[in-house]
């Protein structure tokens, strides 16, 4: 069948979205997906996501990694899909939607930059050297020196592999503080099996971390990731944070019409 499709990037994120509120794809007929996401036999790109309909709200976001799998969820890619949505026309500023952990919001600001709002986060776990957490996405993040230079594939691959997360897999994000404020957001991501330009899950686990690690007592965090520019910002109640925003830019790149 022909396939119209959409290509979108945040942060150098870059995502394959389909409409499908009606054609119909199921969501567990995933033999297409890898090879739309190929970089050199496909159309290329980190994931792949579905806008389908969804009673009580105004989209269900489906994601999927480039290996095929159905994924937890993606940070930039539901900043994106918000973007896409709005340029669909449906007449908003702002979105209900349903992700595979749960509902969000998303925003479209007076600038054009995208902002979601994500899960609330209560299971932080310092160990050691690193950090654990799920921010949607299970999250390992280490404070490291002399970020620009340091080999993630290398030290993200062998962690993700490692005994302790290889059956389940884990996004492995290195960062380090470039000023009070801001830090640099480096990330290993399971699925894609590589580091990827950005990680909006990434992002927040990262600053949730740098939270606990400096004990600044900041709850706006500005991240710099090798795509691009985000913000972090949350609220603290007790032990939670709450409230928990990704804001960025986000941006079609191409649509086009393909065969699968």
């Amino acid at each position: 069948m022909k396939l119209s499709f959409y290509k979108y990037q945040g942060t150098g994120n870059d995502f394959v979205i389909i409409d499908n509120r009606s054609l119909g794809l199921k969501r567990e007929d995933v033999t297409h997906i890898r090879q739309l996401c190929d970089r050199r036999f496909g159309i290329g790109a980190d994931g792949l996501i579905y806008l389908q309909q969804r009673e009580g709200y105004d989209f269900e976001m489906v994601y999927y990694n480039s290996d095929g799998r159905e994924s937890t969820m993606c940070g930039n890619g539901g900043r994106c899909i918000v973007k896409f949505a709005h340029d669909l026309g449906l007449g908003k500023e702002e979105f209900s939607f349903l992700a595979i952990d749960g509902p969000h919001v998303g925003r479209i600001l007076p600038d054009g930059i995208v902002s979601i709002q994500m899960k609330d986060v209560t299971n932080a776990s310092h160990r050691g050297d690193h950090y654990v957490l799920d921010t949607g996405s299970p999250h390992y993040v280490q404070f490291v020196d002399g970020i620009s230079t340091f080999p993630v594939a290398d030290r993200g691959r062998s962690i993700r592999y490692s005994d302790t997360y290889r059956a389940e897999g884990i996004n492995v994000n290195f960062v380090e503080e470039l000023s009070r404020g801001h830090i640099f957001v480096r990330t290993y991501e399971r699925g894609v099996e590589d580091e990827t330009y950005s990680c909006g899950t990434g992002v927040v686990a990262s600053a949730i971390s740098y939270f606990y690690e400096k004990d600044t007592g900041l709850t706006d965090i500005q991240v710099k990731t090798l795509g691009g520019d985000l913000k972090v910002r949350f609220d603290l109640h007790g032990p939670q944070f709450i409230n928990v925003w990704l804001t960025g830019p986000a941006e079609q790149v191409f649509s086009g019409e393909t065969t699968i």
